[in-house]
């Protein structure tokens, strides 16, 4: 099986998810730090394993680790070992961990938050619209990023003051170019300034979900202090990150697809196809880590041996044409039915989906009614992805907004 290097610049990612779609539903791959493990790069594959018992989240079990292959200060050692949370534990403990979250992590305390969306938006569309005139805009600086960040700290109780903090250790936590003698203070950072988070709520409680996680219980169990700052890193991580690439992917989808554009301003093709499709076809997520083999599994004529770790591969798998047809690797907002798993499948899927669907669904509405003529100010040829090889990440979207509407409109 011939291995496929992952590019840690992300230079070209739909020709890297083209070849890995080519060397079938199970690649191997090597991840940045000269790594070896496995890719599932087709959507069927994808949703049996993510359901597969005999695929574990322990890193006790990936021979890598046990044979000390694996330094700690590996670039990516956050995203296979960030201690315990949700992400990292399977079976009784993955159900006792998702049962006590999903008590703070209600549909109603999600839907509680779409007032709060809805004037975050228009706060920042007023900030669009106060900005000089004819210059180029980077819409993800000034929009994609602050609304999703804004959000997830509400929802979390994250002091406003510690958001350039955060960004600044994330930047670091999800980058593969983080020098290999920063990484475990950067993890050592993270901890302390979730722990701090957690101290605070412990002290002075909210209404907020770290308040309610601290709170939460299940015939007396409560989790641990690691447990919830864990689990609060993992939420804002991906809470945040999610959201901003399918902003930016949505409107970069539509600046290239300019009739599609069109039907979507008039009303022909609904911002819930936009959304899925996006989803779909330019998703948040690139490939996911990982997970680990305790016997030998078999994948389509090829086989994930026993202690080998595996990643999925969502951007090779979203435009699978066995599931997706011909058409797979074209944009088509109008796509029925479209049964993606950008979010995941099974056990792990993303508590935080909701969420994300709901942010995008009231911010990009928004964003065309106030700015009807937006559009790229580069060619999409010269938009460059971060150096980040698990998430779809843009350096910056650079767009002209045009007449806001009802200014010459």
């Amino acid at each position: 099986m011939t291995r496929i290097a992952l590019d840690p610049f992300v230079r070209d990612l739909d020709g890297e998810s083209a070849a890995l779609r080519a060397a079938g539903p199970l690649a191997e791959v090597e991840l940045p730090g000269g790594v070896h493990v496995y890719a599932v790069t087709r959507h069927a594959e994808a949703r049996a394993l993510l359901t597969d018992s005999r695929l574990v989240k322990d890193i006790n079990v990936w021979n890598a680790w046990q044979r000390g292959e694996i330094p700690m200060d590996w670039p990516l050692i956050g995203l296979a070992n960030p201690g315990r949370s949700m992400l990292t534990v399977d079976g009784a403990d993955h159900r006792r961990l998702r049962t006590l979250v999903a008590q703070a992590l209600t549909v109603k305390r999600v839907e509680r938050l779409r007032a709060g969306i809805e004037a975050l938006t228009n706060a920042s569309l007023e900030r669009l619209a106060a900005l000089p005139a004819g210059a180029p805009v980077d819409l993800k600086a000034e929009f994609a990023y602050p609304l999703p960040m804004n959000v997830i700290s509400e929802l979390m109780g994250v002091d406003a003051a510690d958001h350039p903090r955060l960004k600044e250790l994330f930047e670091k936590f999800f980058s593969t170019q983080t020098p290999p003698e920063e990484v475990p203070q950067m993890m050592a950072d993270l901890g302390t300034l979730f722990t701090k988070i957690v101290d605070s709520k412990r002290a002075n409680p909210g209404d907020d979900l770290t308040s309610a996680l601290i709170a939460a219980s299940e015939d007396g169990d409560h989790l641990s202090d690691e447990e919830i700052v864990n689990t609060l890193q993992l939420i804002i991580a991906a809470g945040h990150e999610t959201t901003i690439s399918l902003i930016v992917n949505v409107v970069e989808a539509l600046a290239t697809h300019p009739e599609q554009r069109e039907k979507v301003l008039n009303g022909e093709i609904g911002w819930d196809g936009v959304i899925e499709e996006t989803l779909r076809w330019n998703t948040p997520t690139s490939h996911v880590l990982i997970r680990f083999a305790t016997e030998d599994i078999k994948v389509g004529d090829k086989v994930l041996p026993k202690g080998e770790g595996l990643i999925v591969s969502f951007g090779a798998l979203g435009r699978d044409e066995e599931q997706y047809g011909p058409t797979a690797g074209e944009f088509d907002a109008t796509r029925t039915p479209n049964r993606h798993i950008a979010f995941g499948h099974g056990p792990h899927i993303c508590p935080g989906a909701a969420l994300s669907r709901l942010e995008a669904g009231i911010a990009l509405p928004a964003l065309y009614e106030r700015f009807p003529e937006l559009d790229l100010a580069v060619p999409a040829s010269e938009l460059r992805n971060k150096p980040i090889v698990t998430q779809n990440d843009l350096h910056e979207l650079p767009v002209e907004l045009g007449c806001p509407f009802g200014h010459g409109n």
